[in-house]
């Protein structure tokens, strides 16, 4: 059977051609494997061999194992690529998944912070210590740029541009974008990199660039910006949630909701597709307010 020999070439398509990430690629081969692996049992042993009725019952079998409709998407859209791929490489007639259809799913509106909680935030670092000027800087970066948290633990200091407020962000699958950001952001940067970033580099001997950094003076992790936002919720007092993404959430739907317009966010969130910026599109109950009181001659 030729399988390993197609996913091998689709590995290397989505690698070189395609440019995409590790972690994108890991879930294209993973749900191809998966789909092989039913072909076995069905005793399909050519590729040109699937027709609508095998997808079928490997669709059946998907919706039995409780997956949810997100998860049975994304690999009808990794399989519906492979098979392309492989059409367009002359190794199959036409793609068997071209006429399926995707299940509907259910987009949650994004959770974001709302001004007054924002505030808070802001308001609940000591800038007078090193840790705290880091947080400070931390949270007016995320918000102010919308970057990703695995955006901003790549960040070193000649990604940070003073003179234009723009910082180059090293994003998904090796694509660079720059992202303007403002005065707050500014001050806290200059704040922390002068004074804060200085003492906490002397607790490691090593030269680092990055531009966050641990208690001990190395770079910051994942894991750490999430620990330090969730302690910066409980000292702010506010019961709600927190997590990395949903400044990011914040960031669009603040932008969107002064008058932003789409193209101009997708650019700014480097999102390859417009669909996935269109999930900002969301109003608050402050915007709907302040549209109605402008607007209605009666308000």
């Amino acid at each position: 059977m030729a399988y390993p020999s197609s996913v091998d070439a689709f590995y290397h398509f989505l690698t070189i051609e395609k440019n995409a990430s590790p972690l994108t690629i890991d879930q294209y081969i993973q749900d191809i494997q998966q789909f092989h692996d039913f072909l076995n049992k069905e005793q399909i042993h050519e590729v040109s061999d699937v027709h609508h009725t095998n997808i079928r019952v490997f669709l059946t079998e998907l919706y039995q194992m409780n997956l949810s409709r997100r998860s049975v998407s994304r690999k009808i859209s990794s399989l519906r690529s492979y098979f392309n791929f492989m059409e367009r490489e002359e190794l199959i007639s036409y793609n068997p998944f071209q006429y399926v259809t995707m299940p509907k799913v259910n987009h949650k509106i994004p959770e974001f912070f709302y001004e007054d909680e924002l505030v808070k935030l802001f308001e609940s670092e000591d800038l007078t210590t090193p840790l705290g000027q880091r947080n400070q800087a931390l949270l007016e970066l995320l918000y102010a740029t919308g970057i990703r948290v695995s955006e901003l633990i790549k960040l070193n200091s000649a990604d940070i541009d003073f003179t234009v407020n723009t910082i180059l962000v090293h994003g998904k699958g090796n694509k660079e974008r720059y992202v303007p950001f403002g005065s707050f952001a500014q001050h806290a940067l200059e704040t922390y990199l002068k004074d804060g970033r200085e003492q906490l580099s002397r607790q490691n001997e090593d030269y680092i660039d990055d531009v966050f950094l641990n208690h001990r003076g190395q770079p910051l992790t994942d894991r750490g910006v999430r620990y330090i936002l969730n302690q910066m919720l409980k000292r702010a007092s506010l019961t709600s949630s927190i997590h990395p993404h949903k400044l990011r959430h914040t960031f669009a739907t603040h932008l969107l909701n002064e008058g932003a317009d789409m193209r101009t966010v997708q650019e700014l969130l480097g999102h390859e597709s417009l669909s996935s910026t269109q999930v900002y599109t969301h109003v608050t109950k402050d915007y709907l307010q302040k549209v109605y009181n402008n607007a209605h001659p009666r308000s």
